[in-house]
């Protein structure tokens, strides 16, 4: 398999998707933030600092996946047509698990969006509580399933 962002001279190139057809594309994918158990009931609580951690950081998945295409170089401005955000308490962890799914019509897959998301809001999460815990990992971050588009569908298993 040839990779589409080199050409022929093996320079960077971004690709050109004019002559695709529009279709539904979605892409979902999914990321965890592990931290101590102060720092987790802190968010719960809703007595960080800084504020709503959750809140802020599902506001900043969004801005995330909106501001791909000016933080992945090859990544082509898209007309996104919805984003969600889920947020789980994982108190065994503890931490919290983030997923973002991206939708859109077009000419060109969204899981670049989708994983810039969950990265954004997890690095959100560990910005306004890293005064309590400085020792907070962002884990797993993977495409957890895509929908369109010419390579067709994929859901990860296990």
């Amino acid at each position: 398999m040839n990779l589409t962002h080199l050409d022929e001279n093996d320079r960077p190139k971004m690709v050109d998707v004019g002559a695709k057809e529009p279709t539904k594309r979605i892409a979902v994918a999914s990321g965890m933030i592990k931290m101590s158990k102060e720092a987790y009931d802190a968010v719960v609580h809703n007595t960080a600092k800084k504020g709503p951690v959750l809140q802020t950081a599902v506001v900043a998945a969004i801005m995330g996946t909106k501001k791909t295409p000016e933080l992945i170089p090859m990544c082509h401005p898209l007309l996104l047509t919805g984003i969600d955000c889920d947020v789980e308490e994982l108190s065994d962890l503890p931490g919290f698990k983030l997923t973002v799914t991206a939708k859109l019509s077009g000419k060109t897959g969204v899981e670049m969006e989708a994983l810039t998301g969950v990265g954004i809001g997890l690095l959100t999460i560990y910005d306004m509580v890293k005064a309590i815990d400085k020792g907070m990992e962002i884990i797993n971050i993977r495409l957890e399933s895509k929908e369109g588009g010419k390579s067709g569908s994929y859901q990860r298993h296990g």
